[in-house]
């Protein structure tokens, strides 16, 4: 439930972005660096609030190369359970992240939408997923609690979110797009939830969770390079066709739901 309230923290902050873009479009320096000031306000006020835990002198090992380079490392055939979580959501994040970063080319080339438009159609097509990531997040979260499962939910909003993927892909007009980006609000709120809830309970180590929690968001992070750079072998492969990109962005979230399937520590 808790990891629910956070994932609803995506949306609202996705829609809070694409409003100010919307509001500051004719001014591109504007849109850039009017959310980044936004964001820097809420980080310094955390920062300045936060009651933080101290650890007692001593208690830190001493810095070396070899400690700094074990922090980028898990084993995974020691940690299996941890590998398959991490894998799949780098799966999910991946498909993702090609939404988020070709739909505004995808609304240009294949659904005709003039470039003043876009702006206010991204907006738009935010605030109907992050609907549908609010509802998700808090139920999905709150049915994973009181049934005591993670990977069902884990896997089913993978899939859900998979065949939102297609549905993008098969858009002929704006409205279609919207059905297809609403549904992938719902699978995108599940999963979130209860995969950092799933994430918590196969942690190698208790000494060890900001760290092991760091290696993690590599998961989060990575993709959206990868995406980006992966994103144009596809496009030149299938002759510049978005849909072949969501195509596979889709395949990519039920790669998640096979690989998280695989998880056998918790159920």
């Amino acid at each position: 439930m808790v990891s629910g309230v956070l994932g609803v923290c995506v949306p609202v902050a996705s829609v809070c972005g694409t409003y100010l873009v919307d509001v500051f479009s004719p001014n591109t320096v504007a849109m850039f660096l009017g959310p980044v000031a936004l964001g820097g306000v809420f980080i310094v006020l955390f920062a300045a609030v936060l009651s933080d835990r101290r650890l007692p002198p001593g208690s830190v090992p001493r810095w070396s190369w070899r400690e700094f380079a074990g922090t980028f490392y898990v084993s995974p055939r020691r940690h299996r359970d941890f590998s398959w979580v991490f894998l799949s959501r780098f799966l999910f994040v991946t498909a993702f992240a090609f939404l988020t970063s070709y739909q505004v080319y995808y609304l240009l080339a294949d659904l005709g939408s003039s470039q003043d438009r876009v702006p206010h159609q991204v907006f738009v097509a935010t605030l109907v997923s992050s609907a549908g990531v609010v509802v998700a997040s808090l139920v999905g979260g709150k049915l994973s609690d009181w049934s005591g499962r993670r990977t069902v939910f884990v896997l089913a909003a993978a899939v859900v979110y998979g065949v939102a993927m297609f549905m993008v892909a098969l858009a002929g007009d704006f409205a279609t797009f919207l059905v297809g980006v609403a549904v992938s609000g719902v699978g995108f709120g599940v999963y979130v939830a209860v995969d950092l809830a799933l994430v918590t309970e196969v942690l190698p180590s208790a000494a060890d969770t900001a760290k092991d929690m760091g290696v993690f968001n590599i998961a989060n992070a990575l993709p959206y390079s990868v995406a980006p750079a992966v994103a144009p072998a596809i496009l030149a492969v299938s002759g510049g066709q978005y849909p072949a990109l969501f195509a596979c962005a889709g395949a990519c979230a039920l790669a998640s739901a096979l690989v998280v399937s695989l998880v056998r520590s918790v159920r």
